[in-house]
């Protein structure tokens, strides 16, 4: 089996309108390809809302501390509790530390450098990772032009 260097999948929804926090972090998971549509296996939602939330107190959180936050969050929105197994936030949250949404420090998990998440998007998703990947497939192109 062939493993990707690097991989993303970019979705396109309607404008967002009135939408509560969970939701529009919901769709932002969805566009960058962290959640499938349809898919009620959505606890990356309630691991990033909990992620954002410590951001603004400029807190970092061990994969303990997140699991109780997505169980508080889970229970406020009346979801039930599932997939919040340490295994399954453990790989959650590597998903959201290879499109480089989150980062791992010795006291914890946090959003990049408590940063803006459009900044984020900015400068290491669509300047950086985007262009790599692109100009890898372009050289796939070529070199198919060239037999």
């Amino acid at each position: 089996m062939e493993e990707p260097l690097a991989e993303i999948t970019l979705r396109k929804y309607e404008k967002p309108y009135q939408l509560e926090k969970r939701e529009i972090v919901k769709k932002i998971c969805l566009s960058l390809g962290l959640l499938q549509p349809g898919d009620s296996r959505d606890i990356i939602v309630d691991i990033l809302l909990a992620l954002l939330d410590s951001r603004s107190s400029k807190t970092t959180l061990e994969s303990d501390k997140i699991k109780e936050k997505v169980i508080e969050i889970r229970k406020k929105a009346n979801l039930e509790i599932r997939g919040v197994a340490d295994s399954n936030i453990r790989r959650q949250l590597k998903r959201l530390r290879d499109i480089m949404l989150i980062e791992k420090t010795v006291d914890g998990y946090r959003i990049s450098d408590f940063e803006n998440l459009t900044k984020i998007f900015t400068e290491k998703i669509e300047n950086f990772y985007l262009p790599s990947i692109i100009e890898r497939v372009k050289e796939y192109l070529n070199m198919l032009e060239k037999q």
